[in-house]
């Protein structure tokens, strides 16, 4: 078996996210993270790179094969290096006293103008609109992703000042990227690649060795994340308006982490080392794997480091929702976050043969279908033609029994793009794509090359028993009714966005908070269309995108403007500052609803504390902080060996002298209460700092749900000075028969001026 067959099977279990081979390619060299204990560097090596290579030219008598190769060496987000490794070698490194562990490459994918109104950030923020202005000329968000179009208006400097002077980080050039194409505004480029390109070799179609983005993906983040303001923007007409991003002053810095087949985990452990040497204050990644423990986890790892040096970590929570505990990116050092919609909706219109008109959504900009109605045909998995044409999955449409008609497809599997795209090369004229019962109501607009309406479960449904009754008789006839604005309810949670409990550690609730992730205007780069396919030669300057990649980048600009206000202030406390302040109401003053529940009530394993709210977030009243030793006491208390807690803190000399005993005693915002086994009582502490007026006086309330007890002592919290700390216990208490599924509640510390609420999400062992 050659290197590409390894590469392809690789490629086919990309879901299980760690990469797997065949027996037969055991003699390969594939791509390793080596931790090392950087305290016992032997004083003779002037660096550890010369201690990394010795290590590695040690082991060469007890293997037989070629020389090991150096891919990274590692220094601020982890201790250690990343090499080419075959079997023989890993296990040779294992046994050396100086490595922590050995750690296969893991395979991560990318989570994929209004939003400043509907956040509030266009509204007058008072006293903190000109130190805000001022103060975010300072603040670097660096973001991880595809790379970036450096000609974007978005990056436009012209009302920037001169970059601030601790900025450690340079505009690489590459092909077809200069050095100077970055500015006062775009302060930095780089690009990492060598994990992908050693997997890669041979199999992928040459990528240019570039911090360009050629995808589309990296430019879309980062201008949401800080664009500046660009008027008449808009996706061919749609959501036409000023563009902006969050953090309007802030500078912006990106790393290449992600190329065609996904972003490897020494390609972004990489970038991550790099970003915090450069300087960043915000480090955005809106990409992730599965679950795994946090010492396996590349990206908790090198947040960790990020953390304990005042860099603020926003992560996308996933799109593999509505599946319960389908949540990546799930360290408590991470702020995870989850996908809301807008108030902006973009209408399209189904009518079918019998006069009933059925409402969805597109962004379809051509020329149309016309007004007749012409033939739906629809081909559900039992008929003969294929088992996928229900699906719309290419090669599975006949072109003698699509030409000319609207296919009725299926959502899911593959792309939403691709099936308009296998529609129109089979000859469809038009395509209505309906949701399933995973995707409920939720609805996603896209820009298809061909008329298309993407309709909820509801009315697909009943489109299903249109066709079913009527056969061949069945016409449709597709319109397009442009941008509305005002939509109610709003937000609503998207349904693809992941949901908990946290099984890394179900005492932490995630998601943290969820941010706009649906329909979102941004940048976009000229070197891809917007439906990202090969066959789309449109160019657009902006696209509307939705998935937890676009909520992430969101939060990552509040951040920045929070680092801006409280530049004092640690990841912990800003983190804090969201969460506490995030609202549960929405639009029409009725709980969170989510899209994927028909319409139901949300729950905090899917919105966490709420949708965040940057106004009321500013000026807190209180925070929960959280010490970096404070985390090492809690990942003590996870049940790992030594080593795999020295691998997950990057501290070699780290001991466990202090722990939490139980995770959930972490002085975290939020509470996830686990009753195990013949427990039913849980109690633990929390610390607040006052960082409003001295003086500030809190009182307690709580809502527990049926078949829980909640008590607080004290009931009255007074905060002297500013910076004063004040602990209160809470205990929870499972009464009989109370353990009968997921439950809710929430604690809320309020005064006159701010309400500090802290969601509750509650589990019993044998359903987690």
């Amino acid at each position: 078996m050659d290197s590409s067959s390894c590469f392809i099977i690789m490629w086919l279990v990309v879901t299980t996210i760690t990469i797997i081979y065949p027996s037969s390619c055991l003699g390969m060299k594939r791509t390793y993270i080596v931790q090392m204990n950087h305290h016992l560097k032997p004083s003779s090596f002037v660096t550890h790179d010369d201690w990394y290579s010795h290590s590695l030219k040690s082991i060469e008598s007890t293997t037989t094969t070629e020389n090991a190769i150096i891919l990274y060496s590692y220094t601020n987000a982890y201790h250690g290096f990343s090499a080419s490794l075959d079997l023989n070698q890993v296990k040779a490194l294992r046994q050396l006293d100086s490595v922590i562990g050995v750690y296969e490459d893991t395979l991560y994918h990318l989570h994929t103008t209004r939003t400043p109104q509907f956040l509030g950030i266009d509204n007058e923020l008072g006293l903190w609109s000109q130190q805000l202005n001022a103060a975010s000329h300072d603040v670097i968000i660096g973001v991880l992703d595809t790379g970036v179009w450096p000609e974007s208006k978005s990056f436009d400097d012209s009302a920037m000042p001169a970059v601030p002077s601790r900025w450690r980080g340079e505009c690489e050039q590459g092909e077809d990227f200069k050095a100077t194409a970055c500015n006062k505004k775009l302060i930095g480029a780089r690009k990492f690649s060598k994990g992908f390109r050693l997997a890669a070799a041979g199999v992928i179609s040459k990528e240019r060795d570039s911090p360009r983005d050629q995808d589309g993906h990296g430019t879309h983040t980062s201008t949401t994340a800080a664009g500046v303001q660009v008027g008449n923007a808009s996706l061919f007409g749609f959501a036409s308006g000023t563009a902006r991003g969050m953090a309007v002053h802030a500078r912006v810095a990106t790393y290449k982490v992600c190329w065609k087949t996904g972003c490897f985990g020494s390609d972004i452990l990489a970038g991550m080392d790099r970003a915090i040497a450069d300087g960043v204050d915000v480090l955005s990644m809106s990409l992730g794997g599965g679950s795994s423990p946090y010492y396996r986890d590349t990206i908790a790892i090198g947040a960790f480091k990020a953390m304990e040096k005042g860099v603020f970590v926003s992560c996308s929570a996933g799109n593999s929702g509505p599946s319960k505990s389908s949540l990546a990116n799930v360290a408590p050092w991470i702020m995870t976050v989850g996908a809301g919609t807008l108030d902006r909706d973009f209408p399209a219109y189904a009518i079918l043969g019998n006069g009933k008109r059925v409402t969805g959504v597109s962004l379809y900009s051509g020329k149309g279908m016309g007004d007749e109605p012409v033939q739906l045909v629809y081909f559900p998995s039992n008929n003969n033609r294929s088992s996928s044409g229900n699906l719309c999955m290419p090669g599975s449409l006949e072109q003698e029994a699509v030409r000319g008609k609207v296919v009725f497809c299926d959502r899911g599997v593959n792309p939403r793009v691709e099936k308009g795209q296998v529609v129109k090369d089979a000859g469809g004229i038009g395509m209505i794509l309906g949701n399933t019962a995973e995707s409920g109501e939720e609805l996603v607009a896209d820009s298809h090359t061909l008329p298309a309406v993407a309709v909820g479960r509801k009315f697909g449904d009943e489109i299903r028993e249109y066709l079913k009754t009527e056969g061949d008789n069945a016409k449709a006839v597709l319109s397009f009714g442009g941008t509305v604005l005002g939509v109610k309810p709003s937000p609503v949670v998207a349904a693809f966005s992941s949901r908990g409990p946290n099984m890394v550690t179900p005492q932490i609730l995630k998601p943290d908070v969820i941010g706009p992730g649906v329909n979102i205007l941004a940048g976009w780069s000229q070197g891809i269309g917007p439906t990202g396919l090969d066959t789309d030669t449109r160019k657009t300057q902006f696209n509307i995108m939705s998935g937890t990649s676009m909520s992430c980048p969101h939060i990552s600009g509040l951040a920045a403007l929070l680092k801006a206000a409280h530049p004092e202030w640690s990841p912990s406390a800003i983190k804090s500052s969201l969460m506490t302040t995030a609202y549960t109401l929405d639009n029409t003053k009725s709980l969170l609803r989510d899209a994927a529940a028909g319409g139901q009530v949300s729950t905090p394993w899917a919105h966490g504390a709420g949708h965040v709210d940057l106004h009321k977030a500013i000026s807190p009243g209180l925070i929960y902080d959280i010490t970096p030793q404070e985390y090492i006491a809690f990942v003590c208390s996870l049940g790992y060996d030594i080593k795999q807690v020295q691998a997950v803190v990057n501290r070699a000399n780290v001991t466990c002298t202090k722990s939490l005993g139980d995770p959930g005693r972490l002085n975290y915002p939020s509470f996830s209460v686990v009753f195990g086994g013949k427990s039913r009582v849980v109690r633990y502490t929390r610390q607040l700092t006052n960082v409003g007026p001295p003086g500030s006086v809190y009182d307690v309330t709580a809502e527990a749900p049926k078949g829980v007890q909640i008590s607080i002592k004290p009931k009255r919290l007074v905060f002297k000075n500013v910076g004063d700390k004040m602990r209160y216990t809470v205990t929870f208490v499972s009464q009989k028969g109370g353990d009968n599924g997921d439950a809710f509640g929430s604690i809320t510390w309020k005064n006159a001026e701010n309400q500090v609420r802290s969601p509750v999400a509650f589990g019993w062992s044998r359903l987690i």
